[in-house]
């Protein structure tokens, strides 16, 4: 799963063989990761169903597996509604998220210095185009793609690890990143200088240092969370994401 891809779709494409659920779910998430439903919106059925070309029992299954995995919320009479992630719960969240990376971590750092560098060329070619928007910020289409680019490179990081439950629990975890941000109080807020401390953390890792690395992702965490809940005393260059706030309602999104 490519979680981070620049959202360039004007509404949900559709589904070309509408008996396969795996492909269901994968445009559901995708929707809910570009935003195009936003945290606390409703999934209405009927129209997503005819959005996507899929009858609505195919529908229904592909959103309970969502519901399994914490993004879809169900709820007695009121049908399925997109997932928040609220600031309360940000700790959790990334302290699910440092277990998860730090052990791909410790894999990579692990290996051959000849196979670390092979397994991590994805993310260095992520750094390298989050580099590119410091040095010409008039390149970037929007400020999401530097928020799409940092998350890519999180996932393109424990996907080196080549552990496929690895890999799994970070593409559910870096939609529920994306929740959070979409629906903080303050607004999608991102960091844009974020290659910066994923550079060093690179470097920590194709090094060998592997608690190195881990520890300045505990860092860099450390500060996200401080951020987003307006305790980071030291002020950090950040841009406000637009978002479309007619995502709250799954209408017909190409309209």
């Amino acid at each position: 799963m490519i979680i981070g891809q620049p959202s360039s779709a004007s509404g949900m494409a559709r589904v070309q063989r509408s008996s396969t659920i795996d492909l269901i779910t994968h445009q559901l998430r995708k929707a809910i990761y570009e935003g195009l439903l936003m945290p606390g919106s409703p999934i209405q059925e009927a129209q997503a169903a005819k959005q996507l070309g899929v009858s609505r029992g195919s529908l229904r299954e592909s959103a309970q597996r969502l519901v399994q995995d914490g993004l879809l919320v169900s709820s007695p009479g009121q049908g399925m509604s997109v997932a928040r992630v609220r600031p309360s719960e940000l700790k959790e969240l990334y302290a699910t998220r440092l277990v998860v990376e730090a052990a791909a971590i410790r894999v990579i750092a692990g290996l051959p210095e000849a196979e670390r560098a092979h397994r991590m060329e994805a993310a260095m070619a992520v750094l390298a185009r989050l580099e590119r928007f410091a040095a010409s910020p008039e390149a970037l289409d929007s400020p999401r793609s530097i928020g799409d680019a940092d998350l890519d490179f999180h996932y393109e990081t424990v996907r080196a690890a080549r552990n496929l439950r690895l890999e799994k629990y970070m593409a559910t975890l870096a939609v529920e990143t994306r929740l959070a941000s979409l629906g903080s109080p303050a607004g999608y807020i991102i960091r844009t200088d974020v290659h910066r401390a994923h550079r060093e953390r690179l470097e920590a890792v194709l090094a060998g240092d592997g608690e190195g690395a881990v520890e300045l992702l505990r860092h860099h965490f450390r500060d996200t969370i401080d951020r987003l809940t307006g305790a980071l005393r030291t002020p950090v260059a950040t841009a406000l994401v637009p978002v479309d706030e007619s995502g709250h309602e799954l209408g017909p999104i190409g309209s």
